[in-house]
């Protein structure tokens, strides 16, 4: 299989993974559309190319570590933990019903590949330094410890301690990677609370800090990569990328951030998504 085609069946994979959200959100009544629509290019690449995983056995002891900081899209999680087998993708359907495996924020106990539980916002960063440094004295030199935030969650305090705290031990087996959408619950993040010129602030706390568009999947990956060579320090990556990504009445609005679709918007979503891959294997053909 050529890099081409690889980067073609991801691109696929990633629009698969945004039907299944809209699907799920619509069924649900409830829910966040834009942050998880704007993610699913980056969880396809973890999942299905950077992350050493097994979905048939998810307490694998050599796996990669995951941590959704932001958990309220997890949507984008659940999609892409189906696409990839760890569970049937009709129990996608269950999003947010009483006694589901599939809660509106991840919990770690319910479902077996979710490796953390996440409501309150700012305390996935420091989960993840807490399992690195576990990593390291246990000398797991292979493992790498991945931690999914959300730009307007960098209001939080608890996000800075960690951030301090990363550089000192030097872990350098942990990547965070900033969904820098521009957007949270209440409006724009720079109206919200101003976050740039956020490169320099995570520079200088002693982070490696990357940039790169975060809807590009064969960019991501280069970056994931890179992000792994790099023994120095720890690594940031600043992921711009389009919330509501794929669905034109939904991106860059920020009132899409916690409101589901309805039944006619989200049969006219799975349409553009579906004019989306005959986009994708046009372009290659």
């Amino acid at each position: 299989m050529s890099n081409t085609q690889s980067i073609i069946q991801l691109e696929e994979k990633a629009v698969n993974i945004r039907e299944s959200i809209i699907r799920m959100l619509e069924h649900a009544g409830s829910g966040h559309s834009a942050g998880p629509l704007g993610l699913a290019d980056i969880f396809t690449a973890l999942y299905f190319d950077v992350m050493r995983i097994d979905p048939k056995n998810p307490t694998w002891e050599e796996r990669d570590i995951l941590l959704l900081s932001n958990g309220h899209c997890v949507p984008v999680q659940y999609a892409t933990m189906a696409e990839a087998g760890y569970f049937p993708k009709s129990e996608l359907l269950t999003l947010r019903k009483f006694g589901s495996r599939l809660q509106g924020h991840p919990e770690r106990l319910k479902l077996p590949g979710l490796e953390n539980t996440s409501g309150p916002l700012g305390s996935g960063l420091s989960q993840g330094c807490g399992i690195a440094l576990g990593m390291r004295l246990d000398k797991q030199k292979q493992r790498h410890v991945y931690v999914v935030t959300g730009d307007g969650e960098l209001n939080e305090g608890n996000i800075w301690e960690a951030a301090m705290f990363a550089p000192k031990y030097n872990l350098n087996n942990l990547t965070v990677i900033v969904d820098r959408n521009n957007i949270q619950i209440d409006g724009p993040t720079e109206v919200v609370m101003p976050l740039e010129d956020l490169k320099k602030k995570w520079e200088s706390f002693g982070w490696h800090v990357l940039e790169i568009d975060g809807n590009d999947i064969e960019t991501v990956i280069d970056a994931l990569t890179m992000a792994k060579a790099i023994v120095e320090k720890p690594v940031c990556i600043i992921a711009y990328t389009i919330p509501g990504k794929g669905v034109d009445f939904m991106e860059q609005d920020y009132h899409w951030h916690g409101v589901p679709p309805n039944h006619e918007q989200a049969k006219q979503a799975l349409h553009e998504l579906r004019t989306l891959r005959g986009k994708i294997r046009g372009e290659h053909e």
